[in-house]
């Protein structure tokens, strides 16, 4: 019945895709400003495959958080631990599977959002109510942004004080398992000034044992407008504090089945995690004789503190990152070509510095076993051509070269407590040099419609929380990788009218030297994985058949491979495990959504979704021989909204059919049967109320 569910919606969702390109009128829509050349210009104007999630795609979404929102596109998966509030969630460009937090960069305002640890993305720190808009490009985008954009860049923008009407607004937030918040915001603008401040609270019970969550920012957002120009200042504070449940676990062989007998349980009561970060930009951009440019200066820090009993072996850590940005760039206008071009050139500067303490308790955290120093530093030039030759044809090229250097080191105290089987990874030090590239082409055949081919070549370089590891003699060491790199190929076709638009795009990605955790060693350590490639197929649509409502159609199928290889193992684990021609774990093959918002009168607005992904392989099974699989699933969202006057009222039923589902589970190293899965919340519910005065 299943399969059957799965093969006729993805039918209709073909069916109704070829509907939609066929009745599509030849106008021209409106001009959507995006930045994906890291200055704002017409999204039809980019030969880039770039998607933008407005502030009414937001208001008829049936989204609580940003993966969520995301998750409603072609080509982007969100895979969760939890379901509370988005804490541990990843967002997937193109199916890179357990990698995907660092293959596709996440920027807010241009910058940064993750850091060289494997910590991922604060998504609270950007609550839904403060975007302007996200922009999602997909495919390399290391040209323009650098190392972690083998997948794509996903720009989350927000709300320009100059923009808002003045005034505050309030709002709170009650739900299931015992969650309830509350945000607020003011915004006062005048003629070439503005400051908006905001703060929110949520706080949760979670839906497993063990998980509670409190999530709490701030920030403020202040800008002066002259002439010419303006300038930006941004600061921004956020706090979170989450217990962990860790896993349910399912062995057949042992009669073990956790899932099935205490779903929302927990094997790890006393686990727990703290993250405080800040965070302050500065941006000017000025228009010129020649063009317009910008110097960006960015200051970030984040303290984190964790916990792991491990059935009394106990871990504890405390990571402190700082990093700081210096990222000018300008546009040049000029007509070289004989039409109207652009030349995009900066410089990118990132440096970071990087703390670990090691102990077994909290108790003994002023005296650790081992404090490991990492001082990081990215250095890039960049270039990116645009020529517009005539009003049919747009053509690309840029090119960027980076330097990388990496310096690490880790002091041994070993009369601290629980030092008695510790020891020190000797110092050391990488240096690497890498290159990208992209050229592309946009066709206009007529108005509203467009014809876009890519290639590019992108990379990443490996985060020290992926070096520091043990040997197979379980001694600590730094474990230093080649570079990934990535070249990526696409064409597309997109077209738009009045109230309906459509976009189809074909890729291929081909890595090498892929950094992933490698399960097959008898110690705990990365590798350089044999070549991959990924391709596959996008499919958006939207079309509004009545000026009240409106349908949205996703489908993406994804074919991830191994294309050569064998994993060795050890004595402890599985041996020469054949990876050649097998599937990369946690990548569905068909992704599938269907959205719909009615505006069933003036003031109330319906929403719903329902989201499909087959079945997966779960982690750490690269040669796909458990014999299990992360089961494919339906989930069903709807919320409805009200607004009277400067008050909003909004109720939602998430997982509208209470299936019981899971987007993560990693296989054993050492039981051929055991996996550990990660539950998600089944049927709940939630309210918000805002009122603006």
């Amino acid at each position: 019945m299943a399969d059957r569910t799965r093969h006729a919606l993805v039918f209709l969702l073909l069916a109704g895709a070829r509907a939609f390109a066929s009745e599509l009128p030849v106008s021209r829509g409106e001009a959507v400003v995006v930045t994906a050349t890291r200055f704002p210009e017409r999204a039809s104007d980019t030969p880039v495959n770039v998607s933008v999630i407005t502030q009414a795609d937001i208001r008829s979404s049936a989204a609580r958080t940003v993966p969520e929102l995301l998750a409603e596109h072609a080509g982007i998966a969100a895979r969760e631990l939890f379901g509370n509030n988005a804490a541990s969630t990843t967002v997937d460009l193109r199916g890179f599977g357990a990698t995907a937090g660092q293959n596709t960069l996440i920027l807010i305002d241009g910058r940064r959002a993750a850091d060289i640890d494997l910590s991922g993305v604060q998504w609270s720190a950007v609550p839904l109510t403060a975007i302007d808009r996200i922009e999602i490009v997909r495919g390399g985008g290391s040209v323009l942004y650098g190392d972690g954009a083998s997948g794509g860049v996903i720009n989350i923008i927000t709300q320009s004080p100059l923009a808002l009407p003045n005034g505050v607004t309030a709002g709170a937030q009650l739900g299931s398992y015992a969650t309830k918040g509350f945000h607020a915001s003011a915004n006062h603008a005048g003629a070439r000034a503005a400051l908006n401040v905001g703060a929110s609270n949520i706080e949760s019970d979670g839906y497993r044992a063990n998980n509670r969550n409190r999530q709490a920012t701030g920030q403020a957002d202040m800008r002066w407008l002259s002439e010419h120009g303006e300038i930006a200042l941004k600061i921004g504070a956020d706090r979170q504090g989450i217990r962990l449940p860790g896993a349910r676990t399912v062995q057949p062989s042992a009669g073990v089945n956790q899932l099935a007998t205490d779903r929302r349980g927990t094997a790890t009561p006393l686990d727990y995690a703290q993250r405080d970060g800040n965070r302050a930009t500065l941006d000017w951009h000025r228009a010129a004789p020649f063009g317009e440019f910008t110097v960006g200066l960015g200051w970030r820090d984040k303290a984190q503190r964790s916990y792991f009993d491990f059935g009394g072996f106990p871990d504890y850590r405390t990571i402190d990152l700082d990093v700081r940005s210096f990222t000018p760039r300008a546009k040049l206008h000029h007509g070289l070509l004989g039409s109207a071009s652009t030349l995009v050139g900066g410089l990118d500067w990132y440096r970071w510095s990087y703390r670990l303490r090691r102990a077994p308790s909290p108790a003994s955290a002023d005296r650790p076993v081992n404090t490991v120093t990492a001082h990081q530093e990215n250095t890039a030039l960049y270039l990116h051509h645009t020529a517009r030759l005539g009003e049919r044809w747009t053509v690309v090229a840029g090119a960027r070269a980076e330097r990388y250097t990496l310096d690490a080191a880790d002091a041994f105290d070993p009369g601290a407590p629980g030092a008695a089987f510790g020891s020190a990874a000797a110092a050391g030090q990488q240096r690497e040099m890498q290159h990208a590239y992209e050229l592309a082409l946009r066709y206009r055949p007529e108005p509203g419609s467009a014809l876009f081919v890519k290639h590019g070549r992108s990379y990443r370089f490996a985060t020290v929380d992926e070096i520091y590891e043990t040997s197979p003699l379980f001694e600590n060491e730094f474990q230093f990788l080649k570079p990934q790199t990535a070249r990526d190929y696409e064409i597309g076709y997109e077209t738009r009218g009045n109230g309906a638009a459509l976009r189809a795009t074909l890729f291929r990605i081909d890595v090498r030297d892929e950094i992933h955790l490698d399960p097959f060693t008898s110690g705990i350590g990365n590798t350089n994985l044999p070549p991959l490639r990924r391709r596959g197929l996008e499919l958006e649509g939207r079309y509004s058949p009545h000026r009240r409502a409106s349908i949205t159609l996703a489908y993406t199928h994804t074919d991830a491979k191994f294309r050569d290889g064998v994993l060795p193992g050890s004595a402890f684990t599985q041996q020469n495990v054949a990876i050649a021609g097998k599937t990369v774990p946690l990548v569905s093959r068909h992704m599938a959504r269907l959205g719909a918002s009615w505006a069933i009168d003036a003031r109330t607005r319906l929403n719903a979704q329902a989201s499909y992904a087959s079945r997966q392989f779960m982690d750490n099974d690269e040669g796909n021989t458990l014999g299990a699989t992360i089961p494919a699933y339906t989930v069903v969202d709807v919320k409805l909204v009200h607004e009277r006057r400067s008050l909003r009222v909004t109720g939602a039923i998430h997982n509208l059919t209470n299936g019981k589902y899971y987007t993560y589970a990693v296989r054993s190293q050492f039981a051929a049967d055991r996996y550990n899965a990660y539950p998600l919340p089944e049927r709940n519910f939630s309210m918000t109320l805002e009122y603006a005065f």
